[in-house]
């Protein structure tokens, strides 16, 4: 709903039924001005910063994992990726402001890349009866890059969009009708 109207029903006359009529609030500038600067004395980049850090690994490690154990990768897991970093940069970071977006949309990407990164390491620790932390010891940027190449699909393009698409747009605190209602 458009934070500027509100919804009103009118009675019902000559047996026609209630309309739903769209009027403006007023709202007080001033306030709202004074409003949006105290949340923004409350946002914290640092712990954001450390939200989105913890949203990427639990997710990346749940991803692995969930794919290890069903040998199918599930691209809707970026979704949940995307909500989770997303749900930890709003509440930790507490942002109004669009760098929250831009930070959990980031993290919210790297962790589905690192996802899928995890569950070839799984699946090559399985294969070939290496230890995972062997399998990860010997990790490099490049092979990194190897793994997910090679294990590329074109859908996976869709599932990171998702992913960041989420993580973007549950990361920051957006002002409700309800919270600006309270202001007049």
């Amino acid at each position: 709903m458009d934070p500027s109207s509100s919804s009103v029903s009118q009675p019902a006359q000559s047996g026609v039924p209630p309309q739903i009529t769209t009027m403006p609030l007023e709202y007080d500038q001033a306030k709202i001005k004074k409003y949006i600067a105290r949340l923004r004395d409350q946002q914290n980049l640092g712990l954001a910063l450390a939200g989105g850090a913890v949203g990427a690994a639990v997710g990346a490690a749940l991803w692995g994992v969930i794919t290890a154990l069903t040998n199918f990768q599930i691209g809707f897991m970026a979704v949940g990726v995307g909500f989770l970093v997303g749900f930890l940069v709003r509440v930790l970071g507490k942002g109004i402001d669009k760098v929250y977006g831009y930070i959990g949309g980031a993290f919210s990407l790297l962790g589905c890349l690192a996802g899928n990164v995890l569950a070839v390491m799984i699946a090559v620790s399985n294969q070939s009866g290496t230890p995972l932390s062997t399998v990860a010891s010997h990790l490099t940027p490049q092979i990194a890059w190897d793994m997910l190449v090679s294990n590329f699909n074109p859908i996976d393009l869709l599932f990171y969009a998702l992913g960041l698409y989420y993580g973007y747009r549950s990361s920051f605190h957006r002002i409700t009708a309800a919270e600006l209602a309270s202001l007049t």
